[in-house]
């Protein structure tokens, strides 16, 4: 079943959302700095573009904190407010409602990613 929810996500949605954080990356990775922020991007990226099967932890500590704050301030708002409005436009139907859920979880990561760490179901 994970699988086929990939399949459809990676068609309906997945595509656009992974872009967004790839994208993200690289403008990161344009900076000696950014660096690390970067590489945090691809790989949300990954579970942009196959969400199904995979669960996100929140954790963290203060160098956690300093980071997910600037990142909010440059980058956070506007991937967290492309997937929330993807997974409200998911949820209109009843079978949109798993890839909403998906949308929100990407939403929740967006604002917060460092400290974050995915696992598999």
């Amino acid at each position: 079943m994970k699988f086929i929810g990939n399949l459809l996500w990676f068609l309906f949605g997945g595509l656009l959302q992974g872009m967004g954080w790839f994208l993200y990356g690289i403008v990161w990775c344009i900076t000696i700095i950014g660096i690390p922020v970067g590489k945090q991007c691809f790989k949300f990226a990954r579970l942009s573009f196959f969400p199904f099967g995979k669960e996100v932890v929140f954790g963290g500590g203060p160098v956690s904190l300093l980071l997910n704050i600037i990142w909010l301030v440059t980058s956070g708002l506007p991937l967290a407010a492309t997937s929330a409005l993807n997974g409200l436009i998911f949820c209109l139907t009843i079978i949109g409602i798993p890839f909403g859920k998906q949308c929100f979880k990407l939403a929740q990561l967006a604002l917060m990613p460092f400290g974050a760490s995915i696992v598999s179901k």
